[in-house]
């Protein structure tokens, strides 16, 4: 039974991940605002037969990351997987008019915690089996995206970061990451239209958006395959090539 944590779990990418990743393991899901949806997918997981902790927090302040772990220390001393996938967007904003407060609140969001839950994480992975940390990042870090910049800055970050934790860690500890491309998840909500979704569809390769199952899929190959160590997965279906 493998030990996962996973960050941003109670919709779309973090979710779908969880699903995917039930059968027999011990799931530690970091949610913060959707209280019922995340009791509901913790019903749809132990029917899957995971054994599944809710931990109601939020990362974006250093004092909620300790007390997060404070919490983890009190059900186990192990670990065998991080997903950092919790982040977002929060809102758009042209680069000419760029307020100090979206900075903070962005990179908080995307990047602050990422780090120091990773830190934070890294005693109990250190006693985990094939252990190995799994970060999302973001198709933006590859071409940009006009309104979205800081986000994009935010995300590249933890692709840098992500390359650093490979060798510092390693060889007890693998890190990669997981750059999706438009992928159809509440993510989009409020920071895209349906016109710009529809748009994003048609101008891929493969005339679609991608789905949360997607980025899952791409998730378990890093976490079960021990050999992919430092490496960044594209996920959007040619949007972008390397």
């Amino acid at each position: 039974m493998a030990k996962i944590l996973i960050t941003g779990a109670s919709t779309g990418i973090g979710a779908e991940t969880a699903r995917l990743l039930a059968p027999n393991n011990e799931l530690f899901l970091v949610y913060n605002r959707s209280v019922d949806k995340a009791k509901a997918l913790e019903v749809e997981l132990l029917a899957l037969g995971a054994k599944v902790n809710l931990l109601q927090s939020d990362i974006t302040s250093e004092i909620a990351c300790i007390e997060l772990f404070r919490k983890i220390g009190e059900l186990t001393d192990s670990l065998d997987v991080l997903v950092n996938n919790a982040g977002g967007l929060v809102r758009r904003q042209p680069v000419d008019g760029l307020e100090w407060q979206l900075m903070e609140e962005i990179f908080s969001l995307n990047v602050f915690s990422l780090m120091k839950i990773s830190s934070l994480a890294v005693p109990f992975l250190r006693k985990g089996t094939n252990a190995n940390i799994v970060n999302i990042t973001s198709i933006v870090v590859r071409h940009g995206a006009p309104t979205a910049t800081l986000y994009g800055a935010a995300k590249g970050a933890v692709d840098t970061f992500t390359r650093g934790l490979c060798k510092e860690l390693a060889p007890n500890i693998r890190a990669n990451s997981v750059s999706p491309g438009v992928i159809d998840t509440p993510f989009h909500e409020k920071v895209s239209t349906p016109e710009q979704m529809d748009a994003w569809a048609e101008g891929n390769p493969l005339k679609r958006n991608g789905q949360p199952s997607h980025i899952a899929s791409a998730i378990k190959l890093l976490i079960d395959n021990d050999f992919i160590n430092g490496e960044s997965i594209d996920v959007n279906g040619g949007l972008t090539i390397r």
